[in-house]
C-alpha cells in the first residue's frame, strides 16, 4: 500500500493505517533527530513529538509533497526546536567524515591520528552557524537532494547551495589552520 493510500486510509478513520505509517517511517525518522541531537534520549523524544505532531496534522494533509518528505520536515523542524531550547554547543557528530578502517589493520598511532581528526572536525562543525549545519547535515549525511532540502526548510535551492558550499569550506579552513598549513 502507498503512503497516500494509508494517509486516505487514515483521514477516512482506520487508526491501523496512521500505525503503518510510524512502522515504515520511525527508524528514518529516529536517525536523522539523532544525528542532529547526539543522544539516544532526545532523538526518541523528537520521534515521540514528530508523529505526535503527524498524528494531529494527518487530517489535514495534502498531497503537496510526499509523506516522508512532510515527516522528515516535522522531524527536522522538532529536533531545531530542541537544540534552540536546549541552547547546546553540540549539534551532531560527524564519525563518517573520516575514513573508518578496521581496527586490527590500523597502527595505534594512526587510530589516534583519526581520533584527533574526527575531534577536531566536531569542533569545526560546531562553529557553523545553525543554518549552515542544518543544510550540511541534511545534504552530507542524509544526502538529500537541494530540493528536497528546500521543502523541509522552506527556503530557496540557491540559498541551500550557498550554505552547503560555505560550510564546506569553513570547515576546511577551520582544520587546515589546526594543522597549521
Amino acid at each position: 500500500m502507498t503512503d497516500l493510500e494509508l494517509v486516505d486510509r487514515f483521514q477516512k478513520g482506520d487508526e491501523s493505517a496512521f500505525n503503518e505509517l510510524v512502522l515504515r517511517y520511525k527508524e528514518k525518522v529516529y536517525w536523522t533527530a539523532r544525528r542532529f541531537l547526539q543522544n539516544h534520549d532526545d532523538a526518541d523524544e523528537v520521534v515521540q513529538q514528530s508523529f505526535l505532531k503527524a498524528y494531529v496534522g494527518l487530517k489535514n494533509f495534502r498531497s503537496d509533497s510526499g509523506v516522508f518528505t512532510w515527516l522528515y520536515r516535522i522531524a527536522v523542524n522538532t529536533a531545531l526546536n530542541v537544540l534552540r531550547k536546549q541552547r547546546t554547543k553540540e549539534f551532531f557528530r560527524l564519525d563518517e567524515l573520516t575514513r573508518e578502517s578496521s581496527p586490527e589493520s590500523d597502527r595505534p598511532d594512526e587510530q589516534y591520528e583519526r581520533k584527533e581528526e574526527r575531534a577536531l572536525i566536531d569542533e569545526a562543525v560546531h562553529q557553523l552557524p545553525e543554518k549552515q549545519r542544518a543544510v550540511f547535515v541534511l545534504r552530507y549525511y542524509d544526502q538529500l537532494s537541494y530540493e528536497e532540502i528546500a521543502v523541509i526548510l522552506k527556503t530557496s535551492v540557491g540559498g541551500l547551495k550557498a550554505n552547503y558550499f560555505h560550510a564546506m569550506r569553513k570547515i576546511e579552513e577551520y582544520v587546515r589552520r589546526a594543522h597549521g598549513s
